[in-house]
């Protein structure tokens, strides 16, 4: 199946609507089914609801089940809620149980519990046990469709229960392990097994250097663990060892999805992302919190200037530079601060150290600051013909930038050592710290500077 542009899913829809108007069922089954799956989510999204419900009676729960996986799940409500319940309960039951689960945490509970009792009784206590595991770990994303075998089998005896159970597994790319006590012992490869003799047991084959997750694990860190060790899948086992499920890579595509969505809305300040279908007053709502805070800090910016209102007073074009001071502040702290934030989420920081990342930091400060410094003294003096203004406005630069960038850097570094999110320290409220610590330092060498400046 290929992948399909906007403008071919449009005249191929066009084909299949042709069919579904008709209702001839087996020309619409036909071409629709030939479809890859997010083209066919596509075209669920794009289509009215009437058209859907239509859809639905040509459609087993099973071919639904696979359109819905590549929805949203943020946006999946509404499809669930126009179904009828029974129907929606048969694909819940059908869909990889990590991914039913990530369904359900999106819908109403007085929802969930009627579609977990309609559901059939396996089904429904698989979901539950997931259900109960808190949000963004190893237990909420995990999935319970996987293969295992026992150490004491030979490799015939492993290929025989893999090729039964391989069908409702979500990887087989890798076997787990385990004893009796369904404590997880090693891992064996698909190749491996292929590659071995059928006499041989897996015990003599697998590999019991297994890498596993604790259940209650944060979904960013086992993520960071994926991509250092280029892992397909995962397993996430409890206190005791015992293997609980595994966590496959299109899961952790979707985590990182989110968590650098998350990131990005609080860099800007936003504390929840913005749907296009949000009303003005929603987003609004989302956006205020901030807002406000930094409304009152930028209050306190404005109050430092009155502080300083007969030096201004005294030399009225020192006015003229508290933009600039305040925007390069502002500017290289926004620049500190995304490393910083980055240097965390991706792990970099501890490989190499928060010291050398903080001196490296002071350091482009410092060569940035001296620079500007430099450019902007002489700009001045040929531009007002007066040396000392010029060197005020070029160490205040210098030193403004040298703080502003240790204060973007260590912010994040101080708000992870306490456990908080270091990405709240956002642009905007990095920008309006570094206005008040800029205007502190300009108008205090401008003081010192007075006598030189009338």
């Amino acid at each position: 199946m290929e992948h399909l542009d906007d403008q071919s899913r449009r005249e191929l829809w066009s084909n299949i609507q042709d069919a579904l108007f008709n209702e001839q069922i087996d020309q619409f089954r036909a071409e629709f089914l030939e479809l890859h799956p997010n083209d066919q989510a596509k075209i669920f999204e794009e289509v009215d609801d009437s058209v859907r419900l239509q859809i639905y009676t040509y459609l087993s729960p099973e071919e639904v089940a696979d359109v819905m996986e590549h929805i949203d799940y943020e946006e999946i409500e509404p499809f669930f809620s126009e179904m009828d319940p029974r129907f929606a309960a048969q694909i819940l039951a059908e869909m990889s149980t990590d991914d039913a689960v990530d369904i359900l945490n999106e819908l109403d509970k007085n929802k969930v519990a009627s579609f977990l009792t309609i559901m059939d009784d396996d089904s429904a206590d698989e979901i539950k046990d997931l259900l109960h595991y808190e949000e963004k770990t190893a237990g909420s994303i995990m999935t319970t469709e996987f293969v295992v075998v026992k150490a004491a089998m030979t490799i015939r005896e492993a290929m025989l229960h893999l090729r039964k159970e391989a069908p409702d597994a979500e990887t087989i790319y890798y076997t787990y392990v385990i004893d009796d006590d369904k404590r997880l012992v090693g891992v064996i490869s698909l190749r491996d097994l292929i590659i071995s003799e059928e006499d041989w047991l897996i015990s003599d084959v697998m590999s019991e250097r297994v890498v596993s997750v604790s259940v209650g694990e944060d979904q960013e860190e086992i993520a960071r663990m994926m991509r250092d060790y280029d892992f397909l899948a995962l397993p996430v086992v409890d206190f005791q060892h015992h293997l609980l499920g595994i966590i496959t890579v299109d899961d952790i595509m979707d985590v990182m999805e989110e968590e650098a969505s998350d990131d990005y809305n609080k860099f800007a300040a936003i504390s929840d992302v913005d749907s296009p279908d949000d009303h003005a007053f929603t987003s609004a709502k989302k956006r205020l919190p901030w807002l406000i805070i930094l409304l009152f800090l930028g209050s306190l910016t404005a109050s430092l200037i009155g502080r300083f209102e007969n030096t201004l007073d005294q030399v009225a074009i020192l006015a003229i530079f508290i933009p600039l001071i305040a925007g390069m502040a502002g500017n290289t702290g926004t620049q500190a601060l995304a490393v910083a934030v980055r240097g965390i989420a991706t792990g970099e920081i501890d490989k190499q150290g928060k010291a050398q990342m903080i001196m490296r930091e002071a350091g482009t400060g410092l060569i940035t600051g001296v620079s500007c410094g430099v450019i902007i003294t002489f700009v001045i003096y040929f531009w007002q013909n007066n040396f000392y203004l010029g060197l005020l406005v070029g160490l205040s630069i210098m030193s403004t930038l040298l703080v502003a960038t240790l204060a973007g850097a260590l912010v994040p570094l101080v708000m992870h050592k306490f456990n908080i999110d270091p990405a709240v320290a956002s642009g905007p409220f990095i920008t309006t710290i570094n206005d008040i610590i800029s205007i502190l330092i300009y108008f205090g060498m401008a003081t010192a500077f007075m006598n030189l400046l009338i």
